[in-house]
């Protein structure tokens, strides 16, 4: 299997200038045959479901995998197909929106933070704190609900402001890093006529019409800003520690595959072990199967 973990086709060099379209959103690898990698998938989420296993015996780390992208990139369908089979008591997965009055009055990290997962699990954002230099960052009067003591009004937000931002946030994943936690994070990156194909069809289509809000489209309006919105974020926080992955996500199928590769090949780095039982452990499981031999 190729590992696509230090591929500079969908990995964001950390230290390096960054623009979402240096990143071809029609990207396949080698890859040309969908049905091929549809089951080369398969393969990875079974291998997944045995990773999952380790990862919860070993109890060293925990898995913290991010998903932003633009609306009708597939955010929700990558996270069905490629951790379908994970065992849902070591799994968690969150869907943040819009704050709400009680997350308002913490700052900006808790309403995320107090989700990270414990050793031995995955937890899964969909979307995450880096809607506070997207979306806050292209709409910056969001700011004045967060009653900043430095933002009274939409101009006190510059440079440095989004720079300290940034900084935060490394600083953090940093942190969780260097305590146990693995994080990777994914950028399912669509194209803007990708995004419209499949906005006409949850629209045409009356089974995906519960998909698609008109302020979709609305939104569709900032995407030259979403896009240097992006630019700055994965410029700015892909790390060393924690670097982005620009996934292509014109093709869902390999988009599904190569973040399942991503995670797998992670998995497979931190050599996973289940537990060796000392000697005299190992004595009283033999002693306890004679046991229940003789019953």
């Amino acid at each position: 299997m190729e590992n696509f973990l230090h591929n500079p086709s969908i990995m964001a060099v950390p230290g390096k200038k960054h623009h979402v379209s240096d990143f071809d959103c029609k990207y396949t690898a080698h890859l040309t045959n969908k049905k091929e990698t549809v089951e080369q998938l398969k393969e990875n989420v079974d291998a997944l479901i045995d990773e999952q296993g380790r990862l919860y015996a070993d109890n060293r780390y925990a898995v913290l995998l991010v998903f932003q992208a633009m609306d009708a990139a597939g955010k929700d369908g990558t996270i069905k197909h490629v951790m379908s089979g994970l065992n849902p008591q070591g799994t968690q997965v969150y869907s943040f929106k819009t704050p709400t009055d009680i997350e308002l009055e913490h700052e900006y990290l808790w309403r995320t933070n107090r989700f990270l997962p414990q050793r031995g699990n995955f937890g899964i954002f969909n979307r995450s704190y880096y809607e506070e230099v997207l979306i806050v960052k292209v709409h910056p009067e969001y700011l004045l609900r967060q009653l900043l003591p430095n933002v009274k009004k939409v101009e006190d937000a510059g440079k440095e402001f989004w720079t300290r931002r940034y900084r935060q946030i490394n600083d953090m994943e940093r942190h969780l890093t260097e305590n146990g936690t693995i994080v990777l994070k994914f950028f399912l990156n669509v194209s803007k006529d990708e995004q419209k194909k499949r906005f006409l069809k949850r629209i045409e289509d009356d089974s995906r019409n519960w998909k698609f809000s008109p302020a979709d489209v609305k939104e569709r309006q900032y995407w030259d800003q979403y896009m240097e919105a992006y630019s700055d974020l994965i410029t700015n926080t892909s790390t060393e520690t924690a670097p982005w992955y620009v996934i292509p996500a014109d093709n869902k199928w390999f988009m599904r595959y190569a973040v399942s590769n991503v995670i797998i090949n992670k998995l497979r780095e931190l050599d996973l072990q289940y537990p060796h039982l000392p000697e005299v452990e190992k004595n009283r499981l033999e002693e306890a199967k004679k046991m229940l031999m003789n019953e």
